[in-house]
């Protein structure tokens, strides 16, 4: 065990004589204290001999439904591993007979197409009762008629639909100057590795022919005509694409292949050069599996060294439990390793515990030295950054990198000559890396060019990499971690921002997290970090907010719900994770002392199990909004941790000998440059 020693003999000297604020006299400390020496210690159980922390990342049942599409493709549909994914699917299945895309929601068309056609692949009969209550759930949802594009690819490679009937994906698109604001380089950095193998895909039009009693003809309803793609307006940028998409089918039927093959020719180089070095293109589930297809398309054969190194690193996103496998939409050890390092530092581990070196040595040694695709719109700058996977080096992107740079900066190491060079390295990036709103995105610089999202093949909500208020707070953080002021001008660039991005009633939108509870604990967790005064009117009513949403039990909770529905801001099932965010960002607007702040750390200690651990079914984090959510299972490990550890240190600063305790804040005063 690391027992907690920051003290509290004067917090439990108050205690003694008064109930404090941790509620009743003589036990609160104790119960503190002991909620976090159980999860440190969990933690460090868990430490990899190499040095990272890495849990798993869960996503919905498109990954595994995608996989046996996939196989079946390549012949393989008779595999053990297709029977197993095909048991989990089962287990998903919601009661009106369709699958939904997070816990707690509705049944989604084109997860529940994906998963009904995957189930019969592998033996399931059309007439079992779940398979008829499928059935209907599809139809009532529009049938197969409505799935989204990239579900149509794969109706496609398997002869359920034409090609004619997917959006027109043309490997000309990466001839476009980058300069052009339609070009690939306009795509964020996710679309791009997912559209150049689809090109491909799309160019060669791969089909394996199922037998007719394999194929899912009875999920189109001729009484039901497909969905229009056009919008009521006449002319429009999504009419105006779909007009381009016809142009571009007769121009893929009539243009001479030996003219398009310099096109070709320059995707597959594009995919080859974006696969040295990776664990799988892009790193990430999607355009994994469409380099297998593009690679197949391209003639390779199953045996080739390509092919068996994509499906090895497919295959080592897969989780077995039993008879069952689900597979994680990627790996996570840089991001679970970073704030890991963080909450270890919250928690007071000991500078020298060993756990330590191999952390930091392990972040410093994933710093990527090489150029990525960000160079592209990018500035003149020396190429640094991280990246979330164990190898993705075109990818560095700017929430890991603040995030390991944050670790870096609260570790005992960070004095070190090693660390001083790589966080140096990082911040000029960083700083190079602003847009031009004042705002920080995810991987590139302004890739914000709205008419893109009207492309056919754009219906996955990720067309583009905006800035958001949860990734530039992040930044802020660091910089105020690292002693910039306020007056600095990217952090007053960044602040005009985030004051003009602050919903009406005092959250902020969260990109990366669900939802409102996590943008609005990040902003103030950065402000705080860089000096702001809390008592800004905007901050106080953002501390007002999370206060109003904090459920009876004491624990605050929100559904992926809320991406559809913003009136549902603050609202779902109360959970660890989302509970640590909201007292962190308590803390974080100075207000330890209040009743709402107590609440949240006894909702964490009452809830956690005996081993430091909490439950936590729920999908607290986001891929794509209103496509595509995920659970990240340390989320409900080290945020509480963080939660229960800086609670303790704003006490024990509370109740030090000549000090008051905290009050819950101070009359809010307008900052003179407020705008």
């Amino acid at each position: 065990m690391i027992a907690n020693r920051d003290g509290g003999a004067a917090l439990r000297a108050a205690e003694d004589s008064s109930t404090g604020a941790l509620g009743e006299s003589g036990s609160a400390w104790e119960r503190v204290a002991a909620s976090i020496d159980r999860t440190l210690d969990w933690l460090l159980d868990r430490q990899h001999e190499a040095g990272y922390w890495v849990g798993e990342l869960e996503g919905d049942t498109i990954l595994e439904s995608e996989y046996i599409l996939l196989m079946t493709f390549l012949g393989r549909e008779g595999d053990e591993c297709c029977k197993a994914c095909a048991r989990y699917i089962e287990d998903q299945q919601l009661e009106d007979g369709g699958w939904a895309i997070h816990p707690g929601g509705a049944t989604d068309v084109s997860a529940s197409v994906k998963a009904y056609f995957a189930l019969k692949i592998v033996g399931k009969s059309p007439d079992d009762p779940a398979m008829v209550r499928a059935r209907r759930a599809i139809l009532e949802a529009g049938g197969a008629g409505a799935c989204n594009s990239f579900t149509r690819f794969y109706l496609a490679l398997l002869g359920q639909i034409s090609y004619d009937d997917c959006p027109t994906v043309p490997p000309e698109l990466v001839l476009i100057p980058p300069r052009l604001r339609f070009s690939l380089a306009a795509m964020s950095a996710w679309t791009r590795t997912i559209v150049i193998p689809l090109a491909i895909m799309a160019y060669h039009k791969p089909v394996r022919r199922l037998e007719a009693h394999v194929g899912i003809a009875e999920l189109f309803d001729p009484n039901q005509p497909t969905p229009s793609r056009r919008t009521a307006r006449l002319f429009s940028w999504h009419n105006f694409f779909l007009a381009v998409d016809r142009c571009l089918k007769w121009y893929d039927r009539l243009m001479p292949a030996v003219l398009r093959r310099p096109a070709l020719r320059a995707a597959e180089r594009w995919m080859l050069d974006h696969c040295k070095h990776t664990d799988g293109l892009g790193a990430i589930f999607p355009p994994m599996v469409y380099s297998i297809i593009a690679f197949r398309s391209m003639g390779l054969a199953l045996d080739h060294p390509l092919n068996v190194w994509a499906l090895e690193q497919l295959d080592d996103l897969r989780i077995q439990e039993g008879d069952r496998i689900r597979l994680q939409p990627c790996l996570s050890p840089v991001w679970d390793t970073a704030i890991v390092s963080i909450a270890l530092a919250d928690a007071g581990t000991p500078a020298d515990h060993p756990a330590w070196d191999r952390a930091v040595s392990w972040l410093l040694e994933k710093e990527i030295r090489t150029p990525g695709d960000w160079c592209i719109n990018g500035p003149n700058v020396e190429p640094t950054g991280w990246h979330f996977q164990f190898h993705n080096p075109y990818y560095p992107d700017l929430d890991d990198s603040a995030m390991v740079m944050l670790a870096l900066a609260r570790s005992p190491l960070a004095g070190t000559e090693p660390v001083q060079a790589a966080v140096k390295r990082g911040v000029n990036w960083l700083l190079a890396m602003q847009n031009r709103d004042g705002g920080w995105a995810a991987y590139d610089i302004d890739i914000d060019n709205q008419v893109l999202t009207q492309l056919p093949f754009a219906d996955h909500n990720a067309m583009l990499d905006p800035s958001c208020a949860d990734i530039t707070a992040r930044v802020i953080e660091l910089f105020g971690t690292l002693g910039f002021a306020l007056d600095h001008p990217s952090v007053a660039r960044a602040l005009d921002y985030l004051y003009s991005t602050q919903e009406p009633e005092g959250c902020w939108y969260g990109r990366w997290g669900v939802n409102y509870i996590y943008g609005t604990w990040q902003v103030l967790q950065g402000l705080a970090a860089i000096g702001h005064p809390m008592d800004h009117p905007a901050l106080v009513r953002a501390a007002d907010w999370l206060e109003s949403v904090q459920q009876p039990c004491g624990g605050w909770g929100e559904s992926c719900l809320t991406y559809d529905d913003p009136a549902l801001k603050g609202t779902g099932n109360p959970t660890a994770s989302q509970t640590a965010w909201a007292v962190l960002g308590l803390l974080a607007a100075g207000r330890a002392g209040s009743s709402a702040a107590r609440r949240g750390i006894e909702f964490l200690e009452r809830t956690q199990n005996r081993d430091g651990s909490w439950d936590e079914a729920e999908f607290t984090g986001t891929g794509f909004p209103r496509v595509f959510y995920l659970r990240y299972h340390l989320y409900r490990i080290y945020f509480p941790l963080m939660a229960l550890a800086r609670y303790q240190k704003a006490l024990e600063r509370a109740y030090s000998p000549g000090r008051p305790a905290l009050a819950c804040r101070v009359p809010a005063q307008p900052l003179p440059n407020d705008p």
